[in-house]
């Protein structure tokens, strides 16, 4: 093309399309003039062509849509619950990126943790047009095979076959047994339901108590407080499994031998209703709507042991115990969040950042000094504490009134119940706090909880007047966790092998 028409040409472009497209000054600007050394085709060519030598085309191609997924999909990704499906396609994907890419994956974690892994550590940076020279690809023929091998596949590819498989867990969805329990109180403040070490569940119902044994299901009423105008207002099973407690509504504590049927004595005390009840051996903690706990030690007069705690405003709704024994947490419905221990009738640390009364209260069994509690419809948060050094550790709102905690006594997971307004029951991992169960089906909320004494089963009861049976948690403990009993296991042995060979010895 003459130049001279050329620039005429382009000037009338120009004018035209002066306010319009930006584009065509850029194709102006890039046009060779007379002047410019570009205009030689004969030595430089008329476009700058990039070298991609060093792109990794297989493994940018492969990658170019990773972040293109959609929230929901994001989600549900992040949803701890296994599935089988989802397993094998994760072990085929990697099956395939070994043979197509050279990915060299030799094992398929959890979905989590293999998707983090195949994500690059800045996505933000990542182009498909790499002009940088990178080092030597890795290719499919870069592993290792024996000439000798019948398999199609490389060798990584056979170890990612041959690695173990993780059992997929699942949570069955539905009850395993469910019970009727007639005057069931839907009431937020009271604890109704509690399961003895000896497999036996005690259930206030009303005016009455009645044991359920889960061996034989065999009911039987322990007691009636009708004749005394008094009603049932928290039960709690000593850690034996021969004594409960029940708390009544004119603030009675009363002691009853399980076995024999028989009321052993009465604690007075409270002027309120007793709505929480928590052992530490022979000694018994109760907290009232009069604001005050009591802790008494039931081997001597109440008068001679009693300890009075005072540091709530409002009424004492939740109490546990830690599992070595010494620290006492106790919740209110004044918000509050107190831990006491053996040597103060004062509060040793008191936590204030729950923002609704706090029932739901847990002590971790793997974790020395780690305690959970949750607040009411006005919070829905279910918080970690570290009582060792008083901080806060972590917070997650569950979006509905937490109104139970139970931590599973062989893995770290607790399981949660909740009121206002989704009535369900969650199941959650310690830390990393994701959901791994969603159970649903009471129509009320769920208000009360209790553990099985082998820790795999839990028992929830709501004011629809049911009592329904979950099997959430695994038998399995984790490896740590049986080292230690198998130490302690051996510890014994000795002591018994030992305690023997002295009683031979003094006979002889």
């Amino acid at each position: 093309m003459d130049q001279d028409y050329e620039r005429r040409l382009l000037r009338q472009i120009n004018v035209q399309n002066d306010n319009t497209s930006p584009m065509v000054n850029v194709i102006c600007h890039l046009t060779p003039t007379p002047e410019s050394p570009l205009s030689s085709p004969s030595k430089h060519g008329d476009r700058f062509i990039p070298s991609r030598a060093g792109a990794n085309w297989s493994i940018n191609f492969h990658r170019i849509n990773e972040n293109e997924k959609s929230p929901s999909q994001n989600k549900k990704t992040k949803d701890a619950t296994s599935d089988t499906g989802k397993a094998d396609g994760l072990a085929y994907s990697a099956l395939l990126k070994n043979e197509l890419l050279g990915a060299g994956i030799e094992k398929v974690l959890d979905p989590q943790t293999e998707d983090r892994r195949l994500q690059p550590s800045t996505p933000e940076r990542r182009s498909l047009f790499s002009y940088s020279l990178s080092a030597k690809r890795s290719t499919p023929d870069d592993n290792s095979v024996s000439p000798y091998s019948l398999s199609p596949v490389s060798s990584k590819s056979q170890k990612l076959l041959r690695s173990p498989r993780k059992p997929t867990r699942k949570i069955s969805k539905i009850p395993f047994k469910v019970l009727d329990a007639p005057e069931l109180q839907d009431d937020f403040y009271l604890n109704l339901v509690d399961w003895s070490s000896l497999n036996v569940l005690s259930v206030g119902l009303g005016t009455c108590v009645y044991l359920w044994s889960a061996c034989t299901s065999q009911v039987t009423r322990l007691c009636d407080l009708s004749v005394e105008g008094d009603s049932v207002t928290s039960v709690g099973w000593s850690e034996r499994g021969n004594l409960v407690a029940v708390g009544t509504h004119k603030g009675f504590v009363q002691i009853w031998d399980a076995t024999a049927g028989k009321k052993l004595f009465a604690l007075e005390g409270h002027t309120a209703r007793v709505g929480a009840l928590a052992w530490n051996a022979d000694q018994l903690s109760s907290g009232s709507r009069d604001r005050m706990i009591l802790q008494r030690d039931i081997r001597t007069p109440p008068l001679q042991s009693e300890r009075r705690l005072q540091g709530h405003r409002q009424e004492v709704c939740g109490l546990k115990w830690s599992t070595d024994h010494q620290l006492l947490a106790s919740g209110g419905n004044d918000n509050k969040l107190l831990v006491w221990n053996h040597s103060s009738v004062l509060p040793m640390q008191q936590y204030t950042e729950h923002l609704a009364a706090v029932k739901a209260i847990a002590w971790s069994p793997h974790q020395h000094g780690l305690l959970a509690s949750g607040g009411g419809t006005a919070d829905r948060c279910i918080r970690f504490w570290n009582t060792l050094t008083a901080q806060p550790l972590q917070c997650i709102d569950t979006g509905s009134q937490v109104c139970n905690l139970a931590w599973s006594k062989h893995t770290n997971e607790l399981v949660s119940t909740h009121g206002y307004s989704q009535n369900q029951i969650l199941v959650w991992k310690y830390p990393s706090l994701t959901q791994v169960a969603k159970l649903t089906g009471h129509s009320y909320r769920v208000l009360y909880l209790a553990m099985s004494p082998d820790g795999e089963a839990i028992v929830t009861g709501a004011g629809d007047e049911t009592l329904r049976f979950w099997n959430v948690f695994s038998k399995t403990r984790s490896t740590k966790v049986s080292i230690v009993m198998r130490d302690l296991l051996i510890v014994r042995v000795k002591k018994c092998i030992w305690k023997t060979i002295q009683f031979l010895t003094s006979v002889a």
